[in-house]
Parts: structure tokens; C-alpha cells; sequence
């Protein structure tokens, strides 16, 4: 099933007709592999892992995917005759992929931006760097919309620590820095969640995982407590695991970094696993998943392992983690906030 904006770009299949076309930012659908039909090639570059997940399985001529917030090594000088944007739900991360997407346009290329009405890409036209042509609206439809431009003139060169915002940021276990990309959720201070969390941070050692590690907050205040332990942070976001991975960089520090859909790239028991899962409405889809979360970390702790969270106290764990664990600590809670705690 493709999503609403997928449908539009297939209804303008005319102007990927014959080209060597990326996709950048693609939505939860095998759109790439049906633009082959018309496209000379088709490589998708999604910063999803759930999204990169539905392609990956797909092994078809002239089709690649990938995952990241740039195109791999061997193909990082490649060009295309057209770039396909999905509209970015984060409005901050546009603007760095229009210029991904012109490191890899030929001058002369076509640059495609496909998103819905409520989304922000009414707003292409202020976005849009000068080193493209004037964004034309060329379909509306299904609540969406599609402009295409031109790439004029070479952009300039696309340098990730561009993008990073950098800052100190004050924690329980002392102060860290922090480089958080664009696209990634930061308030540039503790949010109330992660404080109450590491003002309660139990003692750790051994393999600790960082379920949802964003841009590394929690694990760099583990370390900061605790050098020794074997730290590694998962995320489903591509900017998200960069940051992490530049935030470690940034305070010396040294932990396994890798995309991972829920557990199922994970491997073996864990000694502690400590979150701020980001779940944060009561969405029936998103309840699911915060119980298949607290449901596979029982299965990965191991004898005398520690599990805490912080969630929204309106969420339903309780029942979930009683089911799973067969008891319910809260060792602390605040007007918005609860912690979870379970010691094997």
C-alpha cells in the first residue's frame, strides 16, 4: 500500500521517465521498486531503518538501498539525473537534504519535493536554496503536493558538522557536550523525562544498552558516571545515531553505535538497559510498540540485570510490565513523568 504522497509521485511518473533517479527520505512503502517501471535506475537512501527495512528485502537490477544520513562510500560521488524528496516531518532537516540532493544532481538536474499539505512544503519556496530554480507546483493532490525545480550551479560542499548544533548540557553525573543534528529532538537542556531518569540512574556495569539513544545524552552520562561499562545505542534514526556518535566523539568516549528495528538487531543479554523510549502519545500503534519494548527487554536481561525507564505517566505500562516482569517498581515520578524499575 503506498502512502498518500507516494501515489502523487506515481501519477507523475512522467518526469522520472528514463533517468538514474535517488530517493531520499522515502516513507514506509516499496515506491522505489515500482519506479523502476519507468526509471533507467532507482537508489533509495532512507533515514528511517523501518523504512530502509521494507526496501532492503527487494534484489532487483539497477535498485539499491541504503540507510543513513548520506549515500555509503562507493557510491558518495555518484549523480543523478533527478532527486526525489519526501518533505521531512522535522522542517529543520530540509534544508540539509536539498543540499544532499544537490551533491548528487547533475547541473541541468531535476529536483523533485513531495509532501503533504499540513507538512511544511507549502513553505519549499522560502527553503529552497538559490542555487536551485524557482520551485513550480506541478500536482495537488490526496492533501499533497509536488513541486520540481532545477539544479543551476554547484552547490557548495556538503559537510555534516555543518549541521550539528553544539552545546554544554548540565546532568546529574556532571556536564557533557552535546552535537545534535538537524532533525533530531533537543531542547538544549535536560528535558524533564531524561533528568528525572538520571537523577535516579541505578548503579551499572557490564553491557548497558541505550534503547532510543537519540543524540547520546543518556549514554554519555552513563559513561560519565562510569568509563568502564560497554555501552550501545540504538536508534531507527539516522541523524539521531550521527549525533550519538558525534557526541561520544566529543567527550572522548566509546560505545557501539548501530540502527536497530526495535530488538531485532540486537544480539545476546544485557547487564542494564535504560531508556527514555520515544513513545510518547497514547496511540493504539504506539502502545503496541511500547509493549513489544518492554516484552523483548525482559527476554534480553540477563541474571541480576537492571532495567529503568522514564515514561509519560499516562501511559499504560504498569499492566505491561507487571505481565512481564511480575512486579512494578516506581522509584520516583514527578506531575508528567514516572520511572520504571526492575532489578532480575
Amino acid at each position: 500500500m503506498l502512502t498518500n504522497t507516494s501515489q502523487v509521485l506515481l501519477r507523475n511518473i512522467q518526469f522520472i521517465e528514463n533517468q538514474n533517479v535517488l530517493i531520499l527520505n522515502h516513507e514506509a512503502d516499496a515506491l522505489a521498486v515500482e519506479l523502476l517501471d519507468a526509471a533507467a535506475s532507482v537508489t533509495a537512501l532512507a533515514l528511517d531503518f523501518n523504512h530502509h527495512q521494507l526496501l532492503a528485502k527487494h534484489n532487483k537490477p539497477n535498485f539499491h538501498a541504503h540507510f543513513g544520513h548520506e549515500l555509503p562510500a562507493d557510491a558518495k560521488l555518484q549523480t543523478f539525473d533527478a532527486v526525489v524528496i519526501y518533505f521531512p516531518k522535522a522542517k529543520a532537516l530540509a534544508p540539509y537534504l536539498f543540499q544532499l540532493a544537490a551533491k548528487h544532481l547533475s547541473i541541468g538536474g531535476t529536483l523533485i519535493v513531495i509532501g503533504e499539505n499540513k507538512g511544511g512544503v507549502k513553505s519549499l519556496a522560502k527553503l529552497l536554496p538559490n542555487y536551485y530554480s524557482t520551485a513550480l507546483k506541478r500536482d495537488n493532490a490526496r492533501h499533497c503536493l509536488l513541486f520540481v525545480a532545477e539544479l543551476n550551479q554547484d552547490a557548495p560542499q556538503l559537510n555534516i558538522n555543518d549541521w550539528v548544533s553544539k552545546y554544554q548540557l548540565a546532568t546529574p553525573q556532571g556536564e557533557i557536550t552535546i552535537c545534535n543534528l538537524v532533525g533530531v529532538f533537543s531542547e538544549k537542556k535536560l528535558d524533564q523525562g531524561t533528568e528525572l531518569l538520571l537523577s535516579h540512574l541505578p548503579n551499572l556495569s557490564g553491557r548497558v544498552l541505550d534503547f532510543g539513544c537519540g543524540a547520546g545524552v543518556i549514554s554519555a552520562a552513563m559513561l560519565k558516571a562510569n568509563s568502564s561499562l560497554n555501552v550501545e545505542c540504538i536508534d531507527i534514526n539516522a541523524m539521531a545515531l550521527k549525533a550519538c556518535e558525534l557526541t561520544l566523539a566529543a567527550n572522548n568516549m566509546i560505545a557501539k553505535v548501530y540502527p536497530s528495528d526495535g530488538f531485532k538487531q540486537i544480539s545476546g543479554q544485557f547487564d542494564g538497559i535504560i531508556s527514555n523510549p520515544p513513545f510518547h502519545d497514547g496511540l493504539a500503534a504506539t502502545t503496541q510498540i511500547a509493549k513489544d519494548f518492554v516484552k523483548s527487554s525482559a527476554n534480553s536481561l540477563s541474571n541480576n540485570g537492571v532495567w529503568q525507564i522514564v515514561a509519560n505517566r499516562n501511559l499504560p505500562y504498569a499492566d505491561t510490565i507487571a505481565a512481564e516482569f511480575g512486579q512494578v517498581n516506581v522509584p520516583a515520578e514527578n506531575n508528567k513523568y514516572k520511572l520504571y524499575f526492575f532489578h532480575k
